[in-house]
Protein backbone atom coordinates (compact mmCIF):
# COMPACT_ATOMS: atom_id res chain seq x y z
CA UNK A 1 0.00 0.00 0.00
CA UNK A 2 1.73 3.64 -0.93
CA UNK A 3 1.16 6.63 0.97
CA UNK A 4 1.04 9.45 -1.50
CA UNK A 5 0.75 12.58 0.49
CA UNK A 6 0.89 15.01 -2.42
CA UNK A 7 -1.81 13.02 -4.75
CA UNK A 8 -5.66 13.61 -4.60
CA UNK A 9 -8.78 12.17 -6.19
CA UNK A 10 -10.99 14.63 -7.47
CA UNK A 11 -14.28 14.17 -9.01
CA UNK A 12 -15.90 17.10 -11.66
CA UNK A 13 -19.40 17.89 -10.46
CA UNK A 14 -19.48 20.37 -13.48
CA UNK A 15 -16.92 22.11 -16.18
CA UNK A 16 -16.12 24.10 -13.37
CA UNK A 17 -16.81 22.66 -9.67
CA UNK A 18 -15.18 19.82 -8.60
CA UNK A 19 -14.90 17.87 -5.00
CA UNK A 20 -10.73 16.39 -4.11
CA UNK A 21 -9.81 14.40 -1.74
CA UNK A 22 -5.85 13.97 -0.35
CA UNK A 23 -5.33 10.19 -0.60
CA UNK A 24 -3.67 8.78 2.26
CA UNK A 25 -3.40 5.23 0.99
CA UNK A 26 -4.34 4.30 -2.45
CA UNK A 27 -5.28 0.38 -1.81
CA UNK A 28 -6.26 -1.03 -5.02
CA UNK A 29 -7.46 -0.56 -8.54
CA UNK A 30 -8.86 -3.05 -11.27
CA UNK A 31 -11.12 -2.81 -14.56
CA UNK A 32 -13.54 -5.30 -14.48
CA UNK A 33 -15.31 -5.69 -17.76
CA UNK A 34 -18.03 -3.38 -16.32
CA UNK A 35 -15.99 -0.77 -15.02
CA UNK A 36 -12.90 0.74 -13.22
CA UNK A 37 -13.01 0.13 -9.41
CA UNK A 38 -10.69 2.23 -7.47
CA UNK A 39 -9.99 1.80 -3.25
CA UNK A 40 -8.24 4.92 -1.63
CA UNK A 41 -8.36 6.18 2.14
CA UNK A 42 -8.76 9.48 2.94
CA UNK A 43 -7.91 11.02 6.88
CA UNK A 44 -11.52 12.65 7.24
CA UNK A 45 -13.36 10.38 5.15
CA UNK A 46 -11.76 7.13 5.66
CA UNK A 47 -11.61 3.93 3.31
CA UNK A 48 -13.43 5.44 -0.02
CA UNK A 49 -14.26 3.39 -3.51
CA UNK A 50 -15.33 4.84 -6.77
CA UNK A 51 -16.63 3.27 -10.38
CA UNK A 52 -15.54 5.05 -13.46
CA UNK A 53 -13.99 8.16 -11.27
CA UNK A 54 -17.34 8.50 -9.50
CA UNK A 55 -17.40 8.19 -5.62
CA UNK A 56 -19.95 5.27 -4.77
CA UNK A 57 -19.17 5.77 -0.67
CA UNK A 58 -17.10 7.05 1.94
CA UNK A 59 -17.07 4.90 5.56
CA UNK A 60 -17.38 8.04 6.93
CA UNK A 61 -20.87 9.12 5.03
CA UNK A 62 -22.67 5.81 4.07
CA UNK A 63 -24.75 5.77 6.92
CA UNK A 64 -26.43 9.08 5.10
CA UNK A 65 -27.60 7.18 2.44
CA UNK A 66 -28.11 3.68 3.28
CA UNK A 67 -30.68 5.21 6.24
CA UNK A 68 -32.32 7.03 3.35
CA UNK A 69 -32.90 4.43 0.92
CA UNK A 70 -34.32 1.73 3.01
CA UNK A 71 -35.92 3.38 6.83
CA UNK A 72 -38.73 5.74 5.11
CA UNK A 73 -40.07 2.80 2.92
CA UNK A 74 -39.72 0.49 5.85
CA UNK A 75 -41.43 2.63 8.19
CA UNK A 76 -44.21 3.01 5.74
CA UNK A 77 -45.11 -0.40 5.44
CA UNK A 78 -43.52 -1.96 8.41
CA UNK A 79 -44.62 -5.44 7.10
CA UNK A 80 -42.40 -5.67 4.04
CA UNK A 81 -40.99 -9.53 4.07
CA UNK A 82 -39.69 -9.40 0.05
CA UNK A 83 -37.11 -7.23 -0.82
CA UNK A 84 -35.28 -6.54 -4.28
CA UNK A 85 -32.19 -4.79 -4.50
CA UNK A 86 -31.10 -3.97 -8.06
CA UNK A 87 -27.18 -2.77 -7.52
CA UNK A 88 -25.74 -2.38 -4.12
CA UNK A 89 -22.70 -3.85 -4.22
CA UNK A 90 -20.94 -2.44 -1.27
CA UNK A 91 -23.32 -4.28 0.43
CA UNK A 92 -24.67 -0.83 2.84
CA UNK A 93 -28.83 -1.77 2.20
CA UNK A 94 -28.50 -5.24 2.67
CA UNK A 95 -26.99 -4.77 5.84
CA UNK A 96 -29.89 -2.37 6.44
CA UNK A 97 -32.81 -4.22 6.11
CA UNK A 98 -31.23 -7.14 7.56
CA UNK A 99 -31.51 -5.43 10.77
CA UNK A 100 -35.26 -6.26 10.64
CA UNK A 101 -36.07 -9.47 11.82
CA UNK A 102 -39.20 -10.05 10.41
CA UNK A 103 -38.14 -9.89 6.32
CA UNK A 104 -37.37 -13.02 5.30
CA UNK A 105 -35.75 -13.02 1.54
CA UNK A 106 -33.49 -9.67 0.35
CA UNK A 107 -32.55 -10.96 -3.04
CA UNK A 108 -29.48 -8.44 -4.17
CA UNK A 109 -28.97 -8.31 -8.01
CA UNK A 110 -25.44 -7.42 -8.89
CA UNK A 111 -24.13 -7.20 -12.71
CA UNK A 112 -20.30 -7.45 -11.61
CA UNK A 113 -19.33 -9.53 -8.83
CA UNK A 114 -15.95 -7.64 -8.38
CA UNK A 115 -17.72 -4.73 -6.48
CA UNK A 116 -18.72 -7.15 -3.77
CA UNK A 117 -15.53 -8.97 -3.36
CA UNK A 118 -13.71 -6.17 -2.93
CA UNK A 119 -15.96 -4.29 -0.73
CA UNK A 120 -15.83 -7.40 1.11
CA UNK A 121 -12.82 -6.99 1.39
CA UNK A 122 -11.46 -2.56 2.01
CA UNK A 123 -15.39 -2.18 3.19
CA UNK A 124 -16.71 -4.48 5.72
CA UNK A 125 -18.32 -1.67 7.53
CA UNK A 126 -20.88 -2.37 5.06
CA UNK A 127 -20.52 -5.58 2.75
CA UNK A 128 -19.42 -8.23 6.03
CA UNK A 129 -22.82 -8.97 6.24
CA UNK A 130 -23.25 -10.03 2.73
CA UNK A 131 -22.33 -13.93 3.69
CA UNK A 132 -23.50 -13.45 6.96
CA UNK A 133 -27.06 -13.47 6.85
CA UNK A 134 -28.90 -16.73 5.11
CA UNK A 135 -31.65 -14.62 3.89
CA UNK A 136 -29.51 -12.46 1.41
CA UNK A 137 -29.29 -14.22 -2.11
CA UNK A 138 -26.96 -12.50 -4.37
CA UNK A 139 -27.33 -12.85 -7.94
CA UNK A 140 -24.13 -11.73 -10.43
CA UNK A 141 -26.46 -10.69 -13.56
CA UNK A 142 -27.94 -8.03 -15.38
CA UNK A 143 -30.76 -6.32 -13.15
CA UNK A 144 -33.04 -5.53 -15.52
CA UNK A 145 -32.91 -8.90 -17.14
CA UNK A 146 -33.53 -10.34 -13.47
CA UNK A 147 -36.60 -7.97 -12.94
CA UNK A 148 -38.32 -8.74 -16.43
CA UNK A 149 -37.73 -12.68 -15.57
CA UNK A 150 -39.42 -12.30 -12.30
CA UNK A 151 -42.55 -13.13 -11.03
CA UNK A 152 -45.71 -10.84 -10.83
CA UNK A 153 -45.88 -9.26 -7.53
CA UNK A 154 -43.13 -11.39 -6.12
CA UNK A 155 -41.63 -8.56 -4.12
CA UNK A 156 -43.03 -5.67 -1.22
CA UNK A 157 -39.99 -3.43 -2.05
CA UNK A 158 -37.55 -2.78 -4.84
CA UNK A 159 -34.69 -0.79 -3.88
CA UNK A 160 -32.64 0.40 -7.01
CA UNK A 161 -28.98 1.21 -5.60
CA UNK A 162 -27.25 2.11 -8.73
CA UNK A 163 -24.34 4.20 -9.80
CA UNK A 164 -25.26 7.04 -12.19
CA UNK A 165 -27.08 6.53 -15.52
CA UNK A 166 -23.94 5.52 -17.19
CA UNK A 167 -22.36 2.76 -18.40
CA UNK A 168 -23.94 -0.95 -17.18
CA UNK A 169 -26.38 1.28 -14.87
CA UNK A 170 -27.84 3.28 -17.75
CA UNK A 171 -30.57 -0.39 -18.60
CA UNK A 172 -31.91 1.10 -14.93
CA UNK A 173 -33.45 4.51 -15.66
CA UNK A 174 -35.63 2.94 -18.25
CA UNK A 175 -39.41 3.31 -19.18
CA UNK A 176 -38.87 -0.50 -19.58
CA UNK A 177 -36.97 -1.12 -16.10
CA UNK A 178 -40.15 0.59 -14.00
CA UNK A 179 -42.50 -1.05 -15.81
CA UNK A 180 -41.40 -4.54 -15.27
CA UNK A 181 -40.90 -3.04 -11.19
CA UNK A 182 -43.90 -2.29 -10.95
CA UNK A 183 -45.84 -5.77 -12.46
CA UNK A 184 -43.26 -7.48 -9.87
CA UNK A 185 -44.55 -5.45 -6.88
CA UNK A 186 -47.37 -6.43 -5.04
CA UNK A 187 -50.56 -3.84 -4.59
CA UNK A 188 -48.90 -2.50 -1.60
CA UNK A 189 -45.56 -2.40 -3.47
CA UNK A 190 -42.86 0.18 -3.06
CA UNK A 191 -40.02 1.53 -5.46
CA UNK A 192 -36.98 3.44 -3.96
CA UNK A 193 -34.66 4.54 -7.34
CA UNK A 194 -31.79 6.47 -7.25
CA UNK A 195 -33.03 10.26 -8.53
CA UNK A 196 -29.72 12.26 -8.74
CA UNK A 197 -29.69 15.70 -7.48
CA UNK A 198 -31.36 18.90 -8.84
CA UNK A 199 -28.40 21.66 -8.24
CA UNK A 200 -26.15 20.71 -11.32
CA UNK A 201 -27.44 20.47 -14.58
CA UNK A 202 -26.36 17.13 -15.88
CA UNK A 203 -27.52 15.24 -12.84
CA UNK A 204 -31.19 17.41 -12.96
CA UNK A 205 -31.85 16.62 -16.52
CA UNK A 206 -31.36 12.66 -15.17
CA UNK A 207 -33.37 13.74 -12.54
CA UNK A 208 -35.86 14.56 -14.85
CA UNK A 209 -35.83 11.93 -17.30
CA UNK A 210 -36.45 9.01 -14.08
CA UNK A 211 -39.42 10.90 -12.53
CA UNK A 212 -41.20 11.58 -15.96
CA UNK A 213 -40.96 7.52 -16.59
CA UNK A 214 -42.17 6.98 -13.11
CA UNK A 215 -45.16 9.30 -13.13
CA UNK A 216 -46.29 7.15 -15.98
CA UNK A 217 -46.31 4.28 -13.94
CA UNK A 218 -46.65 4.51 -10.41
CA UNK A 219 -50.08 6.12 -9.21
CA UNK A 220 -47.86 7.74 -6.30
CA UNK A 221 -44.66 9.35 -7.58
CA UNK A 222 -43.43 11.53 -4.66
CA UNK A 223 -39.59 12.34 -4.18
CA UNK A 224 -37.30 13.04 -1.29
CA UNK A 225 -33.76 14.73 -0.36
CA UNK A 226 -31.18 13.83 1.90
CA UNK A 227 -27.55 15.68 2.87
CA UNK A 228 -24.75 13.90 2.03
CA UNK A 229 -21.30 15.89 2.33
CA UNK A 230 -19.90 13.70 -0.81
CA UNK A 231 -22.40 13.74 -3.56
CA UNK A 232 -22.15 16.90 -5.54
CA UNK A 233 -24.12 19.55 -4.34
CA UNK A 234 -24.23 17.86 -1.43
CA UNK A 235 -27.83 17.19 -1.38
CA UNK A 236 -29.00 14.24 -2.89
CA UNK A 237 -32.51 12.18 -3.81
CA UNK A 238 -34.12 9.36 -3.93
CA UNK A 239 -37.77 8.42 -5.84
CA UNK A 240 -40.30 7.20 -3.72
CA UNK A 241 -43.55 5.38 -5.78
CA UNK A 242 -45.95 2.82 -4.50
CA UNK A 243 -49.25 1.30 -6.35
CA UNK A 244 -51.17 2.20 -2.89
CA UNK A 245 -49.22 3.40 0.50
CA UNK A 246 -48.51 6.95 0.21
CA UNK A 247 -45.65 7.80 2.25
CA UNK A 248 -46.54 10.80 4.27
CA UNK A 249 -50.32 9.28 4.89
CA UNK A 250 -49.42 5.81 5.53
CA UNK A 251 -47.02 6.73 7.36
CA UNK A 252 -46.64 4.02 10.22
CA UNK A 253 -44.40 5.76 13.10
CA UNK A 254 -45.67 3.55 15.99
CA UNK A 255 -44.91 0.09 14.27
CA UNK A 256 -41.73 1.54 13.15
CA UNK A 257 -40.05 2.73 16.91
CA UNK A 258 -41.27 -0.49 17.98
CA UNK A 259 -38.83 -1.92 16.10
CA UNK A 260 -36.18 -0.19 18.34
CA UNK A 261 -33.80 0.38 15.49
CA UNK A 262 -30.70 2.28 16.17
CA UNK A 263 -30.39 4.70 13.40
CA UNK A 264 -27.91 7.67 12.43
CA UNK A 265 -30.03 9.78 10.24
CA UNK A 266 -33.37 8.52 9.58
CA UNK A 267 -35.36 9.08 12.47
CA UNK A 268 -39.54 9.45 12.24
CA UNK A 269 -39.50 13.54 12.53
CA UNK A 270 -37.22 13.62 9.31
CA UNK A 271 -39.39 11.03 7.42
CA UNK A 272 -41.87 13.83 6.73
CA UNK A 273 -39.54 16.57 6.58
CA UNK A 274 -37.55 14.80 3.77
CA UNK A 275 -40.31 14.78 1.61
CA UNK A 276 -40.18 18.88 1.83
CA UNK A 277 -38.89 20.10 -1.57
CA UNK A 278 -37.05 23.01 -1.56
CA UNK A 279 -39.05 25.48 -3.84
CA UNK A 280 -36.45 25.13 -7.11
CA UNK A 281 -37.06 21.29 -6.91
CA UNK A 282 -40.82 21.46 -6.75
CA UNK A 283 -40.98 23.72 -9.51
CA UNK A 284 -38.77 21.33 -11.49
CA UNK A 285 -40.65 18.56 -10.82
CA UNK A 286 -44.26 20.58 -11.08
CA UNK A 287 -43.39 21.07 -14.24
CA UNK A 288 -43.20 17.49 -15.69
Amino acid sequence: MLARKDLWYSEYHSNDVKLSFNIAEYLHEEETPFQKIAFMKNETFGTFFTLDGYIMLTEKDEFVYHDMITHPAMATNPDIKNVLIIGGGDGGSARELSRYKHIERIDMVEIDERVVRLCQKFLPQTAEVLDKDPRIHLYFEDGLAFAKNAKDGEYDLILVDSTDPIGPSEGLFTYDFYSNCFRILNEKGILINQHESAFFEDFRSEMIRAHQKIKKIFPIAKVYGFNTPTYASGYWYFGFASKKLDPIKDHDKEKWESFGLKTKYYNSDLHGGCFALPTYVRQILEAI
